[in-house]
């Protein structure tokens, strides 16, 4: 996805190369990547490539370069053993002034549209909130960093926003270590710190045996929320989705549907397991299992929206007659005729302008209730009333728990 550009050093002793990710638009703010210990790797290149999807541009400067120029490097136990070997000659002031010289590189390419900030993993994380006392940026991002307790004395320099990762079982960054950071750098409205508990240094990474994905999706949210605040760009989700649902529910044009979306995207059902993962698989259910599948008089109900920087939470009551088959929501039963109304909440992630995924939630006991396929008698699960509550908050609350009228006595 990405090129090789050149950079020149800042000391006059030559140049270095660093990964080029662009975005589709072709221009947007711009990112410096800092690296782990293991080079421009493909992790650092698929983390520019997935930087760029959400809209910047992105250079992944070769800091190594003095000591083994594009080295890449695995994580198998002789590449470490090399990695550490790496990363104890790495001389870090000059690696200061290359990230400097990677910076200003950045901020006068014709794509980049002039603001500039750092994201770092590992020693990229110390880097990166170096790079936010030392250097010109809007914004700097640090996962996992070690030996930022070193230097707490250059916090006072930081101008832009500084959003920082921490693991709870992180070697490199122990907890004597976070609770120094956590004094000097709390509190401060341009600073975030983030602890994730349970989890160990490279969390973020896919290919980490530590990898932990609940941990990595909250952190790349915040990242790319701190980054859209201080640089943008700036979309406006809320009629991207907007569009999305007019080529789902109103033309039901899959092809346009599709366009809305990344390249790779995925949507899931959650009560009943169903969409697809992939643009082949969603492709195939949206023509023959969603788009025309749906009732005539399907009708969404907008009851609130809330808006983040990567994503839209929705929340709806949908409304249709079971006139045929709806095999995403109801597969296997046959029409009842029966009008529904369920409460459905939509969470859609964004990666830039396209969106990535949805997960969709509704009460499947309260849709079965209503089409008559379900007894509520003696169970905890309510019908059409849980669409009326949505609306009527003064609906009768309790009437399923048996114990509800003793409290009133105590």
């Amino acid at each position: 996805m990405g090129t090789s550009i050149e950079i020149k050093a800042a000391d006059g002793s030559g140049n270095f190369t660093g990964y080029l990710a662009v975005p589709a638009s072709g221009s947007g703010p711009g990112i410096v990547l800092l690296q782990e210990i293991f080079g421009v790797n493909a992790t650092i290149r698929e983390i520019a490539d997935y930087y760029a999807e959400e809209g910047y541009v992105v250079l992944a400067p070769d800091l190594f370069w003095r000591q083994a120029p594009s080295i890449e490097l695995d994580y198998t136990p002789e590449d470490w053993q090399r990695a550490f070997g790496l990363f104890q000659g790495f001389d870090q002031e000059l690696g200061i002034e290359d990230i400097a010289a990677a910076v200003e590189t950045l901020r006068s390419l014709p794509e980049c549209s002039g603001t500039v900030g750092a994201l770092g993993f590992c020693l990229g994380a110390r880097l990166a909130y170096l790079t936010a006392c030392r250097c010109d940026v809007d914004a700097a991002v640090g996962y996992y960093g070690m030996g930022i307790e070193n230097h707490l004395d250059e916090a006072k320099n930081i101008r832009g926003a500084l959003v920082l990762h921490f693991a709870e079982q992180d070697e490199y960054c122990p907890t004597v270590a976070r609770e120094a950071i956590q004094a000097s750098l709390g509190g401060q409205d341009n600073i975030e710190l983030y602890l994730y508990q349970g989890v160990d240094h490279a969390f973020a990474r896919p290919h980490s045996e530590h990898y932990h994905k609940p941990s990595a999706l909250m952190a790349h949210q915040r990242s790319v929320t701190a980054f859209r605040n201080a640089m943008g760009p700036h979309y406006d989700l809320s009629a991207l989705w907007d569009k999305h649902c007019e080529y789902e529910f109103s033309t039901r044009n899959v092809d346009d549907t599709m366009a809305t979306m990344v390249e790779q995207p995925y949507v899931n059902h959650i009560p009943t397991l169903t969409g697809g993962v992939g643009y082949r698989q969603l492709y195939r259910f949206y023509k023959h299992h969603f788009v025309d599948s749906n009732p005539a008089d399907t009708t969404l109900i907008p009851l609130s929206r809330t808006i983040g920087a990567t994503q839209i939470v929705d929340e709806t009551l949908f409304c249709f007659t079971h006139d045929r088959e709806i095999d995403w929501l109801l597969p296997g039963i046959a029409p009842t005729g029966k009008y529904v109304e369920i409460p459905l909440v939509a969470i859609v992630k964004f990666r830039g302008d396209k969106l990535y995924h949805e997960h969709i939630y509704w009460d499947q006991a309260s849709l079965l209730v209503q089409i008559g396929v379900l007894d509520p008698t003696g169970l905890p699960v309510a019908g059409h009333e849980t669409a009326v509550k949505l609306l009527d908050e003064t609906w009768p609350s309790n009437e399923l728990m048996h114990t509800w009228g003793n409290s009133a006595y105590r």
